[in-house]
């Protein structure tokens, strides 16, 4: 059994900072692209950041510059640090991560979410 679990969400100020974190855990083989999503009030889930296992990154054009996603492979657990925070980047952030758990056997796994609130 296969869990991600975050942490670190909350009510901040717009121009604030907040981290998130995810810490995968259970019979883990390998972990190759984490992620983090962002869903918005009556919209759509979004990617929002991704890092590969090589630490290649990729990012939202509406968070590049004040989002940075990293990971520590060791402990497969990745972290968002969102730095010039939006009224808009408000929602729920959700951790992603495609995660072996045998040989061939590679699917993606999802957080339960973390409210993150950002007021004006």
């Amino acid at each position: 059994q296969v869990q991600l679990e975050e942490s670190g969400g909350g009510s901040v100020q717009a121009g604030g900072s907040q981290t998130l974190s995810c810490a995968a855990s259970g019979f883990i083989f390998s972990i190759t692209t984490m992620g983090w999503y962002h869903q918005a009030p009556g919209k759509q889930r979004e990617l929002v950041a991704a890092i590969t296992s090589g630490r290649s990154t990729n990012y939202a054009d509406s968070v590049k510059g004040r989002f940075t996603i990293s990971r520590h492979n060791a402990k497969n657990t990745v972290y968002l640090q969102m730095n010039s925070l939006k009224p808009e980047d408000t929602g729920v952030y959700y951790c992603n991560a495609e995660i072996r758990t045998g040989a061939t056997t590679l699917r993606p796994y999802w957080g339960q979410g973390t409210q993150v609130t950002v007021s004006s």
